[in-house]
C-alpha cells in the first residue's frame, strides 16, 4: 500500500492537491449546515427500563415535563387578581401551541404549594413539547421569544430540560469555534519553533485543515442517514488538528532525515512513506480500533464520539499520508522559506546519537532499571488514587455556565421552589387501567417507603398508605390508554435521594409489570449500562491492541507492556478528574465551574477512550523506531536509547502541540467538557514524559532479550504479516542483554 501511495504522490503530486482542495472545499460547504442535522442529549439508554418508560409516556402525550415558564410577579404576588388573570391567560395561550401536551400551571390547577414560591412572588407553568430532541429544539427556537420577557404585567423566564438542551447545543458550537480559533495560533508558533520556518509550520496546519473539513463533510453525509450528537463535532475538529500535527510531525522528521542522509527529494519522499508512513498508518488504525470500543455503548453520544474519532484518525493519517507530501515535492526548496532563527542545527548523516538528551536518559534509566520503574510507578498510582472516590452521576443544569438561562431559571427554582416534585419518579404500569384493583394497593404500599412524601395516580393522591384524596379532574392525567402511571414524589429535593427513592421503588414487589422511569431513574440506568458494557468494549480493544502490536514487533512480551503503560499514563487523568471537577481542589483556575459532588457517568468512558487511544499512538511512535533500530543492531538496550533519541525531539513537540489543542477544551462554558482539556493533556504529557523517558526504558532494561521473544510459529507468521517502519529484516539469534548495561551497547 505504501509503495502505491509513493507512486501516486511522486508522479501526481499536484492532482493530489487539487483533488484535496475541491473535497475539502465540498466538506466545508457541507458543514455550514451540519448542525441542523445532529441531536441534542443522547446520554441515555433509550432501550433501559427508564428509557422504556419514557417511550410509553411520550407516546401518550404524557412525557417529562421539558418545558418550564418561570412567572415573577409585581407587588401583591401571584395571587393578586390581576397576576392570577394574567397567568391563567398565559398558560391557555401555551396550552393551544401546536405541539406542545401536559400543561400544568399554578393559576389553572388548584394552585398547588410546589408551584409558587416560598415568598408567593414567583410560579410555574410546566408543560412538555412533543418530539424527539432536534425537533424539540427546533420548536423552543420559535417558542421562547414569544413567551419570554414582560407580559402584561408578569415577567417571564423560560427554562426546563429542553431549554438546557438547546444551550448546550449552542454552547458546543460555539466553544468549536472558539477553540480552533485559540489553538491554531498557538500551534503555529509552537511549530516555528520546531522548525523554524513558518512556510515549513505552516504545512501541518494544512494537512490538519484538510483533514477537519473532510471530518465534517464525511459527518454530514453520515447525519443524513443515522443519528450523530452535537458533541461530535468538538472531537472532530479538536481531535483532528491534534492527529493531523501529529502525524506530519513524523512525516517531516523522517523526511528531513533522509535528506540529511542525502537523499534527493523524490527518494526521501518514497522512503519516508515506506517507513514513518506504516507507523502513522498503523497508528491511526490503531486509535480507530480503540475508539470502535465505544459502539459497544447504547448511549447515542458515547457511541457518536466513537463514530467521530474513527473518522478522524483515518482522515489525519490519509492526509498526512497523501497531501503532506504532495506540498513537500511541490513547495521543494521554498519549504524552508520564512526561517525565523537563522539556519536550525541539524543532526548529520553518521553523527553520534551518544550526546543526546534521550539517549543519555535511556542510558542513565537503563543503569537503575529497579528505582526508577518503582518510583515512576508509585508515583503514578499516587496521582491517581483520588479516583477511588469517584461519584458518578449525570450532568445538570449546575454544568453549564451561570450566563446559561437554564441553569439561572433552575437555580431560582430549586431556591425558592419546593424541587421534590421536580425529581419525581414516574412508575408506569403498562396494561393496568385505574379499574384494576390492585393498582390502588400498589400505589398505597409506595407512599409507605422512606423518603416518599406522596404517591399520584389514576385513583388519587396517597400518603403513609392511604388515599388522602380521591380521584379528580386533575388525576386524569395519569391514565394511558389501557394502561396508567404513578407519580412518586419524595419528601426531599436532594438529587441522592431521589436516586435512593428509585432503587426503593424498584425493589418494592409489584403485582404487574412497573417499569420506573425518571430523571432519577435515567442517572441510575445510564450508570449501569456503562458499567455493564465496559468489560466487553475493554476485553475487545485490548485484544485487538494485543494483535496489532504484535504484528508491528513480531514481540508477545511488547504489546502486553504497552498496554500496561498506556493504562498506567492515564492514571493522572482520572485522579484530577475527581481531584478537581468532583472534590472542588483549584477549580477556581478553571472560571465559571460548580463543584456538584459527581462526575458524569459518560465522562471517565469517553476520557478513557480518547486517553489510551493517544497514549497508544506514541507508543506505536516509539516502538516502530525502537523496533527498526533493534532489527539494525541486534541489541535491546542499544535499540532503545538510539531509537528513543532519534524519536524523542519529535514526540516532545508533538505532545506539546496536541497538549495545546486539548486545553482549547477548556474554554468551554460547559464544565464536565472543561474535563477533556485538562485530562487530556495530562494523559499525553504523562505518557511523553514519564512513561517515554523513564518506565519503558527500565522495563525493557529489566525484560532483556525475552522482551523481543516470540514462539517460532508466531515468528513465522510476524515474518510472513508483520508490519515493520524498516524494510530490513529481522535480527537473527544475538547475544542476550543480561549484563549489568554499563553503555549503549
Amino acid at each position: 500500500m505504501m509503495e502505491y501511495l509513493s507512486r501516486l504522490v511522486l508522479r501526481r503530486s499536484r492532482a493530489v492537491l487539487v483533488v484535496a482542495l475541491l473535497l475539502s472545499l465540498a466538506g466545508g460547504a457541507a458543514s455550514a449546515t451540519l448542525f441542523d442535522k445532529l441531536t441534542a442529549g443522547g446520554l441515555t439508554n433509550k432501550g433501559s427500563e427508564s428509557g422504556r418508560a419514557t417511550r410509553i409516556l411520550e407516546e401518550n402525550d404524557q412525557g417529562q415535563p421539558n418545558l418550564t415558564l418561570l412567572v415573577s410577579a409585581g407587588p401583591g404576588g401571584v395571587d393578586a387578581p390581576a397576576a392570577a388573570r394574567e397567568g391563567a391567560r398565559l398558560t391557555q395561550r401555551l396550552a393551544a401551541e401546536e405541539h406542545v401536551v401536559n400543561v400544568v400551571s399554578y393559576w389553572t390547577a388548584g394552585r398547588p404549594p410546589q408551584l409558587r414560591s416560598e415568598k408567593g412572588d414567583k410560579a410555574l407553568i410546566g408543560a412538555t413539547i412533543r418530539g424527539d430532541e432536534t425537533a424539540v429544539n427546533k420548536l423552543l427556537d420559535d417558542l421562547a421569544p414569544r413567551y419570554e420577557g414582560e407580559r402584561a404585567g408578569l415577567e417571564v423566564r423560560v427554562g426546563g430540560y429542553a431549554m438546557f438542551q438547546k444551550e448546550t447545543t449552542e454552547i458546543s458550537q460555539e466553544d468549536g469555534t472558539k477553540g480552533e480559533t485559540i489553538a491554531f495560533p498557538l500551534t503555529l508558533v509552537v511549530l516555528v519553533l520546531v522548525f523554524g520556518s513558518v512556510v515549513a509550520a505552516c504545512l501541518p496546519l494544512a494537512v490538519a485543515l484538510v483533514s477537519m473539513l473532510l471530518g465534517l463533510g464525511v459527518l454530514w453525509v453520515m447525519a443524513s442517514v443515522t443519528e450523530l450528537s452535537v458533541f461530535v463535532v468538538s472531537v472532530v475538529t479538536l481531535l483532528g488538528l491534534g492527529l493531523a500535527i501529529d502525524y506530519s510531525l513524523l512525516i517531516v522528521n523522517r523526511y528531513r532525515e533522509e535528506q540529511r542522509n542525502g537523499a534527493a527529494p523524490e527518494q526521501a519522499v518514497r522512503t519516508t512513506l515506506q517507513t514513518a508512513g506504516r507507523t502513522v498508518l498503523f497508528s491511526a488504525v490503531t486509535i480507530a480500533l480503540v475508539l470502535a470500543g465505544l459502539l459497544f455503548f447504547p448511549l447515542e453520544a458515547v457511541r457518536s464520539l466513537g463514530v467521530g474519532g474513527m473518522v478522524t484518525a483515518l482522515l489525519s493519517a490519509a492526509g498526512a499520508l497523501t497531501v503532506l507530501p504532495a506540498l513537500l515535492l511541490t513547495l521543494g526548496p521554498r519549504v524552508e522559506k520564512g526561517r525565523v532563527f537563522g539556519r536550525r542545527r541539524e543532526g548529520r548523516a553518521g553523527q553520534s546519537l551518544e550526546n543526546g538528551f534521550w539517549h543519555r536518559l535511556a542510558t542513565f534509566v537503563m543503569r537503575r532499571p529497579v528505582p526508577v520503574a518503582t518510583a515512576v510507578i508509585a508515583f503514578l498510582l499516587l496521582l491517581g488514587a483520588p479516583f477511588l472516590g469517584v461519584r458518578l452521576g449525570m450532568p445538570d443544569e449546575r454544568s453549564m455556565p451561570q450566563s446559561s438561562q437554564a441553569r439561572q431559571v433552575a437555580s431560582v427554582i430549586r431556591a425558592d421552589f419546593d424541587s421534590a416534585e421536580q425529581n419525581a419518579a414516574q412508575v408506569v404500569v403498562p396494561g393496568v387501567g385505574k379499574g384494576d384493583g390492585d393498582l390502588p394497593e400498589y400505589a398505597a404500599a409506595l407512599s409507605k417507603l422512606p423518603g416518599v412524601a406522596r404517591v399520584d395516580g389514576p385513583t388519587g393522591s396517597y400518603v403513609e398508605g392511604a388515599r388522602a384524596v380521591g380521584a379528580t379532574a386533575a388525576h386524569q392525567r395519569f391514565s394511558l390508554g389501557d394502561g396508567s402511571y404513578l407519580s412518586v414524589v419524595p419528601a426531599s429535593g436532594d438529587p441522592e435521594a431521589a436516586q435512593r427513592l428509585v432503587h426503593d421503588v424498584r425493589a418494592q414487589e409489584a403485582p404487574f409489570e412497573a417499569l420506573v422511569g425518571g430523571m432519577a431513574a435515567d442517572s441510575i440506568d445510564t450508570t449501569e449500562t456503562l458499567l455493564d458494557r465496559l468489560p466487553y468494549a475493554l476485553g475487545a480493544v485490548m485484544a485487538a491492541m494485543v494483535v496489532l502490536l504484535f504484528l508491528l514487533t513480531g514481540s508477545v512480551m511488547l504489546p502486553l507492556l504497552a498496554l500496561l503503560l498506556s493504562g498506567l499514563s492515564l492514571t493522572a487523568t482520572f485522579g484530577a478528574l475527581v481531584w478537581i471537577f468532583q472534590d472542588g481542589h483549584l477549580v477556581s483556575l478553571l472560571g465559571d465551574v460548580t463543584v456538584t459532588g459527581t462526575i458524569a457517568s459518560t465522562i471517565p468512558v469517553m476520557l478513557f477512550a480518547l486517553s489510551f487511544g493517544l497514549a497508544m499512538d506514541y507508543q506505536v511512535f516509539m516502538l516502530a523506531r525502537i523496533r527498526e533500530e533493534y532489527a539494525r543492531t541486534g541489541s535491546g538496550t542499544e535499540a532503545v536509547a538510539q531509537g528513543l533519541e532519534k524519536i524523542g525531539r519529535m514526540v516532545t513537540a508533538a505532545a506539546v502541540l496536541i497538549s495545546i489543542v486539548f486545553l482549547a477544551f477548556t474554554v468551554s462554558g460547559i464544565s464536565y467538557v472543561k474535563a477533556y482539556g485538562i485530562g487530556l493533556p495530562l494523559a499525553v504529557l504523562m505518557d511523553a514524559t514519564l512513561i517515554r523517558g523513564a518506565l519503558l526504558p527500565a522495563l525493557m532494561r529489566l525484560g532483556g532479550r525475552a522482551t523481543w521473544w516470540a514462539p517460532e510459529p508466531l515468528r513465522r507468521l510476524h515474518g510472513r504479516f508483520g508490519l515493520r517502519e524498516s524494510q530490513e529484516p529481522p535480527p537473527g539469534p544475538a547475544a542476550p542483554d543480561a549484563a549489568p548495561y554499563a553503555g549503549v551497547r
